[in-house]
Order: C-alpha cells, then structure tokens, then sequence
C-alpha cells in the first residue's frame, strides 16, 4: 500500500465517531422504585447530554421513576436535537402542593430537532382535582408536559394520566408531530386539557385517543396550519377552537383541519368558542371533515357569547371574525335536540360558513339547528335541515 494512501487511513480512522451517544438515567442514580427522587440523576444526565457534539439518546428504562418539576433548555446546548426514549413511568409526588404551582411539571425548550418516544406520565392529579372541587385555596396546578420555542419536534407513543391541569402543551413552537398520543383522566377532572396548541404552526396530532375532563384539544390564539386526523375524544369538552378574544389584542387562528374523528359521550363535538368582548382576533379557513357523534351534548356549535362567571363581558358583544368554516360529512347523535348550534357575534358576524352532508339524530329524530348572525351556504344531504 502507498504510504500517502496508508497515512490517509489512518487519518480517517483517528476521526472519532459521530454514531448516537446513550445515556442511562439508570448511571446517574435514578432508581425505578417510585420513590427515590430522580430529579437530580435526569437534571445531571441533561448536562451531559446538553454538553455533547454528538447525537445524544437519553434512556429512561422500565420502571417507576418519581420526579419532581424539571426544565430541559437547550438553550446553551452544543446540540440543539436530543432524543428521549422512555420505556417506563416518570411519576409525580402524589402531594399536589410540591409541583401544584409551577407551570408544567416537565419542560422542553429552545430544542431544535427533539424525539420523545414511548412513556408514560403518571401526574397524580387526582387529590388536586378534590381540592378544587371542595372550594378550598388550592394551587392551579401543573401541566404534565409542555414543549416551548422549539422546532422540528416528535411525540410518539406517549401516555399521560391524571394531569393536575393541561395534560401536554405546545407553546411557540413550529413543526411538530404528534402521534399514537393516550390521554386519560376522570370525565369530571377540571381543567385538564389533553393537548393544547397556541402560538405554533404546522402541527400534527394523528391516531390518538384523549379521555378527559376538558377540551380534548384546545387550540388557542396564534395556532397557523394544524392538522388533527383519527383522533378519538371522550369524554371531554371535544375538539376546542378557542376560547378566543379573552384579550383585546390577539394573534388569529388559521388554516385548521379536524379530519376523521370520533368523538363518544362528550360535551361538544367540534366547537369554535369567543369571549363576548372587544377583540381584533379571527378564526378562518377551518375545515371538520368526516366525524362522528356518539351521544354528543352539541356536535357542531359556535358560541361567541362565551362568558364565564358572568365577569369582565355582560352585555358587550364579540370582536373575533369568523369566516371560511366548512362542516362535512359530520353525523351520528347528540344527546340534546340542537344538534348545530350557530351562536355568531352581532358585531362581527360569521361568513363564509358551509355545512355539506350533515346528518345527526336526536332520539332517533332529526335533531334541530339554532343560527344567528351566521351567513354562508349548504349543499348535500342536510338533517336537521340548515338554518343559514
């Protein structure tokens, strides 16, 4: 062999390996019995990996792993992309006061490139959701999981059970999938939204199944291209735009799409709520196509006169615009005789709705719709018929 190719294979060789580097929570302490605080074995293995040059996978074996409130920034990361792989439970301390005032129990952020797969989330909600119900002071409450300010980021295969709040949150973020997501909490647990999306674009939820006391998806103000596809919802408060125009300045939501999704035993199916307030916000160009309604409360409904509590909104009307919403192919039951419910804003009124091949049942009659302040048009087959 030459010596000048013989000097370039040794060079070549000398060039250390750019394969994945795995770390084990297990090497730093943490201990799958569910009560040794692992807190600090994740917080140290995060440092290493924030540290690495390398592709980095961080291993959470099978387990109970209990955790406290964690943040992972990669905001001073060598490598803005990490993996987590999770084949066990991370488990929150069953006393809601420890965790029960910070925003979220786990936070990624300023990740570019993150994996979360597998895993289950065991929040322990469950004596925070008895505190609030009894009336007593109690903390809001933690969101199990949120991703911030990231971008190109993967959720699969992820359970949560029992959030003391929103179950999984993404916030400021663009690009992100999530798929095969379970959520699973009480019917009657307050505020716990299963996925929630604001100020973040092109954002996936497919083939995933939310059991819960809230919205099964809220999509709140700033959400741009959102694509929710086979998603099963109950119960819950169903597919949720809004609530929008709780502030007077107030990034608009657009381009939505809810496609084939079953929605079984839950307060609304899909729904476009606003605070009956001033508000420069809108919501167009959505589309809820191919959905069924088993025993739904309001399959269809746009309430722009939301006004909990009756406070900060009596007697004003809303300012959000509505515009460009199609309804197709929607059908099944409600469990109320309005089975479309058009409550639009008299200041801003809705345009541009369409319903098309519309068929839901109210004890085995055709339910009945209710509009206002709702203009646009219909087509196909109609029950009840449309009231545009």
């Amino acid at each position: 062999m030459p010596s000048s190719l013989l000097t370039v294979l040794l060079f070549l060789l000398s060039i250390p390996s750019s394969s994945a580097q795995t770390y084990n929570i297990l090497s730093y302490g943490a201990k799958p019995d569910g009560k040794t605080d692992s807190t600090k074995a994740l917080t140290a293995v995060w440092a290493k990996a924030c540290a690495s040059v390398k592709p980095v996978t961080i291993l959470v074996p099978k387990g109970r792993f209990f955790l406290r409130s964690i943040i992972f920034d990669g905001a001073k990361c060598k490598r803005k992309s990490v993996t987590f792989r999770i084949q066990g439970t991370l488990v929150a301390p069953s006393d809601y006061r420890i965790i029960g005032k910070e925003n979220y129990w786990i936070l990624f952020q300023h990740l570019d490139g993150l994996s979360v797969y597998g895993g289950v989330l065991d929040a322990q909600g469950t004596s925070l959701w008895s505190c609030k119900k009894s009336g007593k002071n109690c903390p809001s409450g933690a969101t199990s999981i949120g991703f911030q300010s990231s971008s190109n980021v993967v959720i699969s295969g992820l359970t949560s059970l029992n959030s003391q709040m929103f179950h999984v949150a993404i916030n400021g973020c663009r690009n992100v999938k999530l798929e095969g997501v379970k959520v699973s909490a009480d019917g009657n647990s307050p505020n716990t939204d299963g996925i929630h999306v604001q100020s973040s674009s092109t954002v996936s939820i497919l083939n995933s199944k939310i059991s819960t006391g809230d919205d099964c998806v809220s999509i709140g103000p700033g959400t741009n291209g959102l694509w929710i596809e086979n998603v099963a919802c109950g119960p819950g408060h169903g597919i949720s735009i809004g609530s929008l125009g709780k502030e007077s300045v107030e990034a608009g939501v657009q381009n939505i799409t809810v496609k084939t999704a079953t929605f079984t035993g839950t307060e609304n199916g899909v729904r476009i709520k606003s605070w009956a307030r001033p508000s420069n916000g809108f919501a167009k160009n959505i589309r809820f196509q191919h959905c069924v309604m088993n025993n739904v409360q309001n399959p269809i409904v746009i309430d722009q006169n939301y006004c909990p509590g009756n406070e900060n909104c009596p007697n004003q009307v809303s300012g959000i615009k509505i515009s460009d919403v199609m309804f197709f192919d929607i059908h099944g039951t409600s469990a109320t005789e309005v089975g479309v419910k058009l409550d639009c804003s008299s200041k801003k009124p809705c345009t541009g709705i369409r319903i098309q091949d519309v068929k839901l049942t109210y004890r085995n009659k055709p339910a009945t719709t209710d509009c206002s302040h709702a203009g646009g048009s219909e087509a196909g087959f109609q029950r009840p018929n449309s009231c545009l």
